[in-house]
């Protein structure tokens, strides 16, 4: 082997390990992709049917994130000091700590899942009224949201 193709080989061999780590850098020590990257979360479909309660509401919306994985891990509001995250689980309703929008998916909070409970509310909402709500995100920080009050039977597949 001249020294010519013994360079031109070293050569070769250091770029397809260059290759090779730029390849792997998104990935896990698995293999499998990296949660690394920055979520990239957009709110929609946010709304309240109005409450037919003086103590109680819901809140309903929907998470889509285009990046990396992130958590809600609270849920506020000047509306109350008593908002709950729930899942519906087998017909039950259970509260939960948190919940996981995974990496290019999305998180739906919709009548009969996932919803927000909010007690002891300072005033009950009427419709056409507008409550802020602060979500709260692991790695995406607070995000502030507009939820109209609607029909306490208004279905967002209709609009009405």
């Amino acid at each position: 082997m001249s020294r010519r193709t013994g360079r031109r080989a070293g050569l070769l061999a250091v770029c397809s390990l260059v290759l090779a780590a730029g390849t792997l850098a998104g990935c896990g020590p698995d293999g499998s992709p990296s949660s690394s990257a920055e979520p990239e979360l957009e709110v929609t479909g946010a709304y309240m049917p109005a409450p037919t309660m003086d103590t109680m509401a819901a809140g309903f919306f929907t998470v889509t994130n285009s990046g990396g994985a992130d958590t809600l891990t609270s849920v506020t509001s000047d509306l109350s000091d008593d908002v709950t995250m729930h899942a519906t689980v087998d017909g039950a309703m259970e509260e939960k700590k948190s919940f996981v929008i995974p990496a290019d998916g999305t998180l739906d909070f919709a009548s009969g899942g996932n919803h927000l409970m909010f007690g002891k509310l300072t005033h009950k909402p009427g419709q056409g009224e507008k409550v802020s709500v602060e979500l709260h995100f692991a790695k995406s920080g607070t995000v502030t949201i507009s939820m109209p009050v609607k029909p306490a039977t208004y279905n967002p597949k209709t609009g009405r």
